[in-house]
């Protein structure tokens, strides 16, 4: 079947097209060339100047394994506040800030989000990640390993292993647990919090293995790198949360010594000690830093105000949160030997001083950062807050007057010490589509996604041009997943399966005989069960797995 959309107004970053009136033809769930004069068209559906962009990818964003999973189980009262209703469309599920599998890909979808991925999967639970993440509907998935707190890889470090012992370890964990990348979570700290160490700077070590955060993040983003992963090490640096650390992320940026690394939830990681408070932005600092070092891209964690709930493996920092936790309840825990899980809900707070000046700091982080190629927009999902405050975050990004109207309605000692109502940048259509398409599919490798060009997989979001973009980008006029219409108007018209992405670097299998005798003394589950086949992973629901190619 051959599908016209005619006569939209084109943003596609990847090729440079900003705005162009084109017409865009479907087959076979991909983009195809304009076909002769003489060829029958089977649907042409008029878009005549409607925004077309390629389908949105979220690079971070909590929807599967076990700290959301946990998340869901802690706040009963969100899921009985928000019930979702069964439709001839769609399955029943419930949740606003941990939103059941079901209302997460459907809630995706109806805003134009098409891919989704996981940042946080342990090793020890990416079965269970998998699983969950084959139950959400539509949108395609993917998921980021962690290491850097694991027993075995501290070992092999603290006893001066090889890098190329160590890059085989990294490769053999992303083959067996079918990952798509690399993610640390406050390198060494999650560890040393399980022998009562409460803080892990940069340069401090932990106190077990004698090896610092600095050693590990050099050691992961050059493993990484010689694996050719196109993905850079994700990195959750230390003191996430802390007044002060944004010394530690300046140092932090320049610790790979010009690797490739991508910085995530940065807004957390951006706080000084100036004022009467104690606490002021850290963004300009950051921003001039990562303006010069074209190695770093990095993803905001724009905090939203009212309530959520906080997810992290860094249980280091979730026990230091857990007496701000709103409702009062709280679950910090160890996992196996690889790291551990902090569960807090919180509320942020327009009137609270810390909480608007937190909001501040991750607007003033995008309009300061010059490459939308190196930033992603993120709540840092459930953690800054829900994901479907996307389109809410974007009219703050393209709108000054109305942020300048938000600004005003905020905590009054906030307002004095932020910068922001200064900045008069505004961001465009074309840097929007860079920031949430095109960055993404470059930054994760993902060939054929992310743009509109021959050959894509046909993943497109077509918007009504309005003046108030909250209400346009929450609600597209037409959403395709590999070509096939899957919303309108909004609303979801039907359900399809989407796809797993992983990538899987080379590796020499010997590594299996170190890993072996560490899973008979060390573990509770064998090697064998611990690996993920492809077959497997088909079985779970989303049968296509797509291996992109290492670089």
């Amino acid at each position: 079947m051959l599908t016209k959309l005619s006569g939209g107004m084109v943003y596609d970053p990847m090729h440079g097209v900003n705005g162009k009136r084109r017409d865009i033809y479907i087959r076979d769930g991909r983009i195809v060339r304009k076909p002769s004069a003489n060829t029958n068209i089977d649907k042409i559906i008029d878009v005549n100047n409607k925004i077309v962009m390629a389908g949105a990818i979220d690079i971070h964003t909590h929807i599967g394994g076990g700290n959301i999973n946990i998340a869901r189980m802690l706040v009963p009262e969100d899921h009985r506040a928000d019930p979702v209703k069964r439709t001839k469309n769609t399955r029943a599920g419930s949740g606003y800030v941990a939103p059941s599998t079901f209302t997460t890909g459907y809630r995706y979808a109806e805003m134009g989000y098409t891919s989704c991925f996981e940042p946080a999967m342990l090793a020890s639970n990416a079965r269970q990640t998998h699983l969950e993440m084959a139950d959400i509907p539509i949108v395609d998935t993917g998921a980021y390993v962690l290491l850097g707190n694991d027993d075995f890889f501290l070992r092999l470090l603290s006893k001066g292993a090889d890098q190329q012992l160590i890059n085989d370890y990294v490769a053999w964990t992303m083959h067996v647990t079918q990952a798509i990348a690399v993610k640390v979570v406050n390198p060494g700290g999650i560890n040393a919090f399980k022998f009562n160490q409460r803080k892990l700077d940069l340069d401090d070590s932990n106190k077990y293995y004698d090896i610092t955060p600095r050693k590990i993040l050099k050691t992961l983003t050059r493993a990484l790198h010689d694996l050719g992963v196109p993905h850079p090490l994700h990195v959750h640096g230390c003191n996430l949360g802390v007044p002060g650390n944004m010394q530690t992320t300046l140092d932090t940026m320049q610790a790979v010594e010009g690797l490739p690394m991508h910085m995530t939830h940065i807004q957390f990681h951006s706080y000084g000690t100036e004022g009467d408070r104690k606490f002021s932005s850290g963004a300009a600092a950051i921003a001039e830093v990562f303006n010069k070092n074209k190695n770093l891209s990095i993803d905001v964690g724009q905090i939203m105000f009212g309530q959520t709930i906080t997810a992290s493996g860094d249980n280091m920092m979730q026990y230091k949160a857990h007496v701000h936790a709103h409702p009062n309840k709280w679950v910090s825990m160890d996992i196996e030997c690889d790291a551990g899980c902090g569960i807090v809900p919180f509320r942020y707070r327009d009137k609270n001083f810390v909480n608007a000046l937190q909001w501040c700091i991750g607007l003033e982080t995008f309009l300061l950062a010059d490459d939308p190629w190196r930033i992603f927009l993120t709540t840092d999902h459930p953690n800054g807050g829900p994901f479907t405050s996307y389109p809410h975050l974007i009219r703050l990004l393209m709108d000054k007057s109305f942020r300048h109207d938000m600004l005003l309605s905020l905590n009054r000692h906030a307002q004095k010490v932020t910068n922001l109502a200064s900045i008069d940048r505004e961001y465009t259509l074309y840097e929007i589509a860079t920031m949430t398409r095109a960055a993404p599919a470059k930054s994760l490798g993902l060939s054929g996604y992310g743009h509109l060009g021959i050959g894509a997989n046909a993943d497109i979001t077509i918007y009504t041009d309005l003046k108030n973009k909250e209400k346009m980008f929450e609600r597209p006029e037409y959403v395709f997943k590999s070509g096939q219409l899957i919303v309108r108007k909004g609303k979801i018209q039907q359900t399809t399966s989407g796809i797993t992405h992983t990538v899987k670097p080379e590796f020499d299998r010997g590594i299996e005989r170190h890993l072996k005798k560490y899973f008979d003394r060390y573990l509770t589950v064998s090697l064998g069960n611990f690996k993920i086949s492809d077959d497997e992973l088909r079985s779970y629901g989303k049968k296509t797995i797509k291996i992109h190619a290492c670089q």
